[in-house]
């Protein structure tokens, strides 16, 4: 299956009127919050010579990060425009980017003919994803690592929507960010927390080691504190 109109639509517009400056989307932390500290518990079970994978990869802030620590870096996004900001921010060589469908099969398929086993990177994607494409989505990463590759995903947790519901309630409501976010319908934390790991399994991934975490935003509270999403990381290998 591929995903739906609307919800392409909602993702090409959001990116659309994102600007190229970073931390323009709530998401946008800097690796140093996210991909650096991810890699790190990546990196132990991965071999540093695979090109890593970054699925969904937004506007690139990761994906480069990521090109310094692995032979080569690929960004993919669903989004036309997502893949046009990644493009224009990319200084460097080892890294790359293209638009891809996770629930295409035969498009995932041929990335992973063009890669080989690869690496694959994903944050907060099963979590936002319509519910009849998250399979898909899991499939997507059980084809690209093989039986050779290592991935590491992160997904927000339930926790998250209280904390988004939180930061939704304050005096002026949402906060910018966050308001865009709403305004394109999009739907962060979606996804039940027993679903992600049930998803992962039935692609066929192991999973090697797992935790708890918060993804930082670029947004905060009244208050000034910084929001901080909940979630759960898993290392992830194929079964062979």
């Amino acid at each position: 299956m591929n995903v739906s109109d609307n919800y392409r639509s909602n993702w090409e517009s959001y990116w659309e009127e994102t600007p190229d400056e970073g931390g323009s989307a709530i998401w946008d932390a800097d690796p140093s919050l996210s991909a650096g500290p991810h890699s790190e518990l990546l990196l132990p079970h991965a071999d540093l010579g695979r090109v890593i994978v970054d699925l969904g990869c937004g506007n690139g802030t990761q994906t480069r990060y990521l090109a310094t620590r692995f032979a080569r870096a690929v960004g993919v996004d669903l989004s036309h425009a997502a893949v046009e900001h990644a493009r224009r921010a990319a200084k460097d060589d080892a890294v790359e980017f293209e638009q891809l469908d996770l629930t295409d099969a035969e498009a995932v398929r041929d990335l992973h003919t063009r890669l080989g086993d690869s690496n694959v990177y994903m944050r907060a994607v099963i979590h936002q994803s319509e519910p009849e494409a998250r399979p898909a989505v899991a499939a997507a990463v059980a084809e690209l690592i093989g039986s050779a590759g290592r991935a590491f995903v992160v997904e927000l947790t339930s926790e998250s929507r209280e904390v988004l519901q939180r930061a939704a309630a304050g005096p002026d409501g949402p906060p910018p960010k966050l308001r865009r976010v709403f305004h394109h319908r999009l739907k962060p934390a979606d996804a039940p927390d027993e679903e992600i790991p049930r998803l992962l399994g039935e692609a066929g991934l192991e999973i090697l080691a797992t935790g708890e975490t918060v993804l930082p935003q670029t947004e905060h509270f009244p208050d000034g504190t910084r929001i901080d999403l909940p979630a759960r990381w898993f290392v992830l290998a194929g079964r062979r």
